[in-house]
């Protein structure tokens, strides 16, 4: 009995594995196919891509940070 249960356990971990591994790779199984062969990717602008991400950044950082509340009280006159 604990033999069939192990064996039910273990079936199953590479079944979900096994499944995690095809759903990840078959969206790019062509990219991958290439990349073993040798051969360059078209239009690949790994660069461009993380200095876009970069400012992105930049400009949550700086979207984020505290400003002082605007003067805009009525003053006084002496």
């Amino acid at each position: 009995m604990m033999t069939v249960l192990s064996f039910a356990v273990f079936a199953g971990t590479f079944a979900a594995s096994a499944y995690a591994i095809v759903a990840t790779v078959a969206p790019r199984f062509d990219r991958v196919i290439g990349a073993l062969r040798g051969q360059p990717q078209p239009n690949a602008h790994p660069l461009a891509a993380l200095v876009r991400a970069e400012q992105r950044i930049a400009v949550r950082r700086w979207a984020a940070e505290r400003r002082p509340a605007p003067t805009n009280r009525m003053r006084a006159a002496a």
